[in-house]
């Protein structure tokens, strides 16, 4: 399986992004990846309104990059600012990034 670091929005309506998250989810695994999306994981036990915790899961996420063959994004509800961070760190970095719409 080819493993992916998903990306999709979380916050502002975060009920209708973790429901999209969560078809995101679905849609890689569905393509034969075994997704990671560290934005369903660690908001479960960090606190995404305090910017200390918010930076410390999107920087936990980010470190499995070197595991990763590849990073999506999924964008029907476009970019949100945590994205364009993840995105800048990919490009930086040299990583395969794929864009997405399964809406």
């Amino acid at each position: 399986m080819i493993k992916v670091i998903l990306e999709s929005p979380y916050a502002g309506d975060v009920e209708k992004n973790l429901e999209y998250a969560r078809l995101c989810m679905k849609d890689s695994l569905l393509r034969g990846e075994s997704p990671i999306a560290s934005h369903l994981l660690y908001t479960q036990v960090l606190d995404d309104t305090k910017l200390d915790e918010r930076n410390l899961g999107i920087n936990a996420g980010l470190a499995w990059a070197d595991h990763a063959d590849k990073h999506v994004f999924y964008v029907d509800f476009g970019m949100s600012d945590g994205m364009k961070y993840a995105m800048d760190y990919a490009v930086e970095n040299g990583e395969v990034i794929e864009m997405r719409m399964i809406l």
